[in-house]
């Protein structure tokens, strides 16, 4: 099954969850708060 985010775009997840990992107090809430900034969910971003 084809993704429906372009790569660039996970690529930008991926590096935004690991610069602001300091920033949560778990990596889910940090997870979270960068799903809600790309317009994603937390599911498909975990994952």
């Amino acid at each position: 099954m084809k993704s429906k985010y372009a790569p660039e775009v996970k690529q930008r997840a991926i590096r935004l969850v690991q610069e602001q990992r300091s920033e949560y107090p778990t990596q889910w809430m940090n997870i979270v708060a960068i799903a809600t900034k790309i317009g994603c969910s937390p599911e498909t971003l975990r994952s």
